[in-house]
């Protein structure tokens, strides 16, 4: 096992165990069911790459410890939503996630729906609540979730691609899309990693909003190229689910083997971004790993 991959695996670690914490008092008020969904679907295992971003820029950037770790339960938190509602039948109608059951296949679509709602919510909460944390950097926090988890940015680019199911859009537009369902939620996690330094602008956050938008973009890259070179018991989740779906993909313009040397070339460049900053090499070895992962 890599160094990159030892930390990832000990940070995910670290995540779910406080990721247990949130839901440690079991209600009994009626709301237990909903309850109970959001836990399923937040402890259901994946590699928690966007709460790693937050920790380790966060620790490139030598950012307060415990606000990388509040904000990173909340990315994880509205990425866990996204991923329930995204399964339902209304969306993509997925069976499988992360090897598992999806949440609206053991709890049902409402409590499904619901679950992912109280999951999004409870991030803001997490983040807008917390004395521990200044007013002025969980102002900046909430701002960047908001942005990045509303219309103009993940959801917008979740309705752009429901929409352009069965349509022919250009490379721009998937581009496009995807720098919004998938680069803007790793792009805050990015974000949220400066603020815990202090840092809201100025030559290393357009540094790290640089390095966030290349492996951003190969993370959908790959994304792609394992719904057709994997399978279903690696990935945990169904296979060929773009041409079942009928979506554009980035195969629909370039061939495989292009595709990997394009992602190539954007990781060379996202890791080049942060040199000035990345003392360790994490951020440079994360790249790499993110562009070589097979699941």
């Amino acid at each position: 096992m890599t160094e990159i991959s030892k930390d990832i695996e000990q940070k995910a670690e670290y995540i779910n165990s406080k990721l247990k914490e949130l839901f440690s008092d079991k209600p009994d008020d009626g709301t237990e069911d909903v309850v109970k969904a959001m836990e399923y679907s937040s402890l259901a295992g994946g590699k928690r790459i966007r709460p790693y971003l937050v920790l380790i820029v966060s620790e490139v950037l030598g950012g307060n410890k415990y606000e990388a770790e509040r904000f990173a339960l909340a990315i994880e938190l509205i990425h866990t939503y996204s991923l329930i509602h995204d399964d339902m039948p209304c969306m993509d109608n997925d069976d499988y996630r992360r090897g598992k059951l999806t949440c609206h296949k053991v709890y049902g679509e409402a409590a499904a729906m619901l679950a992912g709602d109280a999951l999004l919510t409870y991030a803001f909460d997490l983040v807008s609540s917390d004395e521990k944390i200044s007013p002025e950097k969980r102002i900046k926090a909430v701002e960047i979730l908001s942005k990045a988890a509303g219309h103009i940015g993940m959801i917008g680019g979740q309705i752009i691609d429901l929409e352009a199911e069965n349509k022919e859009i250009t490379y721009e537009q998937l581009t496009y899309m995807h720098s919004l369902k998938t680069g803007a939620l790793i792009k805050a996690a990015c974000r949220l990693g400066c603020i815990t330094a202090g840092i809201t602008s100025g030559e290393v956050y357009d540094a790290v909003d640089v390095y966030a938008e290349g492996i951003g973009r190969v993370f959908q890259l790959v994304d792609d190229l394992l719904d057709v070179s994997s399978t279903t018991e690696v990935l945990g989740k169904p296979v060929h689910s773009d041409e079942k779906n009928q979506k554009t993909t980035y195969l629909s313009f370039v061939s495989y083997d292009m595709a990997r040397q394009i992602a190539q070339l954007i990781t060379e460049k996202a890791a080049e971004s942060v040199e000035s900053i990345d003392k360790d090499g994490i951020l440079h070895d994360l790249a790499y790993y993110l562009v070589d992962r097979v699941k």
